[in-house]
């Protein structure tokens, strides 16, 4: 099975995600991009894949800059570099027959390219929806576990529960004396 690798168009998410995109409108960015990194480490652990999530200069001007925080990678472009241009040409080195890279973005033109590549288009919503049942199954697998630790554990081991139900057998069966 290949190894997966989620890039990320970050800026492309926050002004697509409702929550998101009303921090933003707030001028409350930096929550919008806190949010956003928080979600995308929760989401890597649910689903075990590898995620960069990309910032452009826009937003932060200065050289590209890359940080590990809890299992992502972020990246901020270059000043005068797109996180387009930056994903794209990511995504042609990362992908091979060893590592499927997707790519999620709303952007058509950066979609169309990636798909050249090889590469998977994720559109945003699609990867939103995926985040809430990821989420949704883990609290289910969650629930359930615990649900067996509040069961009552048996004292004895399975060679006494085995002598037990033999004896039950044995006394059912037993035809009353007249």
């Amino acid at each position: 099975m290949k190894k997966e690798l989620l890039i990320v168009d970050a800026y492309n998410l926050i002004g697509s995600w409702p929550d998101l995109k009303q921090l933003k409108l707030q001028n409350r960015l930096e929550d919008a991009r806190d949010k956003l990194i928080q979600m995308m480490v929760e989401y890597r652990k649910y689903r075990d894949i590898d995620i960069i999530l990309v910032f452009d200069a826009m937003y932060v001007p200065g050289t590209t800059q890359a940080k590990h925080y809890r299992g992502l990678q972020i990246v901020w472009t270059a000043k005068n570099e797109t996180a387009d241009s930056y994903i794209e040409a990511l995504a042609r080195r990362k992908q091979s027959p060893l590592l499927q890279v997707m790519v999620a973005t709303d952007d058509q033109a950066e979609q169309w390219m990636i798909f050249s590549q090889g590469a998977l288009r994720i559109p945003t919503n699609e990867l939103l929806s995926d985040m809430h049942l990821s989420k949704k199954e883990v609290n289910q697998e969650a629930s359930r576990y615990n649900d067996l630790g509040s069961v009552r554990k048996s004292p004895w081991d399975n060679k006494q529960m085995d002598a037990l139900e033999a004896l039950r057998e044995q006394l059912t069966n037993k035809k009353p004396k007249k």
